[in-house]
């Protein structure tokens, strides 16, 4: 898939579920004037698709943020899937119990008062989520523009690529492009309020596997 291109829309029946190979999505709705709102990021080994499971239709859109891979489950084929690997079982429910849990750090991000707290701790968040998918922890690259992060963060953009200019010059982090590279993961940590987030993993977390090929 191709930046720009939608892997499903608003209203689009269930029919599959996916983990993203690489690149990103950003899953969306329109707000009442026309504006988009983020939900969320999905970045790889994440799965795309769970906002269909309780009513059987999409409740967003899911936009790819980059040229994308993405491994198609289909929806109906996951019960023999699981007689077939059980330890796909195990591997589905680790990665819903951690789309729950990004779920809780958005709010987390939203209910902090500074915008610095917020991109700090967004910041930590993704770092987290390519550490479980087996990526470098301390140097990442961003698919989501700064846009799109703002619109995520409930921040204006502007306030958005000041904070992270703020860090560069403080020396917390390095920018290249989209490619941050953490320089002081504790400075980063005391300021987001959640020291506990740069701590390594106690092991590794793998990603689910394929089923189908990539669409």
């Amino acid at each position: 898939m191709e930046r720009g291109d939608r892997l499903f829309r608003t209203g689009d029946v269930l029919s599959s579920i996916f983990v993203v190979r690489d690149g990103g999505f950003k899953t969306v709705v329109l707000r009442e004037n026309g504006e988009e709102q983020v939900l969320g990021f999905h970045l790889p080994g994440d799965l795309v698709g769970l906002d269909a499971v309780g009513l059987g239709n999409h409740r967003c859109d899911a936009v790819a943020l980059t040229s994308t891979n993405v491994c198609e489950i289909r929806f109906e084929d996951l019960a023999g899937a699981f007689a077939d690997l059980p330890s796909l079982h195990k591997q589905l429910l680790r990665l819903i119990g951690q789309h729950s849990n990004r779920d809780q750090d958005h709010m987390a991000i939203l209910v902090r008062p500074q915008a610095n707290e917020r991109i700090a701790l967004f910041l930590l968040n993704v770092a987290g989520r390519y550490r479980l998918a087996l990526f470098p922890v301390h140097a990442f690259k961003l698919p989501m523009s700064r846009g799109d992060i703002a619109r995520y963060m409930g921040l204006a953009s502007e306030t958005v690529s000041r904070g992270f200019s703020r860090l560069q010059d403080d020396g917390v982090i390095a920018l290249q492009g989209r490619v941050v590279t953490i320089l002081n993961a504790g400075a980063l940590g005391r300021l987001a309020q959640h020291e506990e987030m740069i701590e390594p993993p106690r092991h590794n977390e793998r990603r689910v596997a394929c089923i189908h090929g990539a669409v």
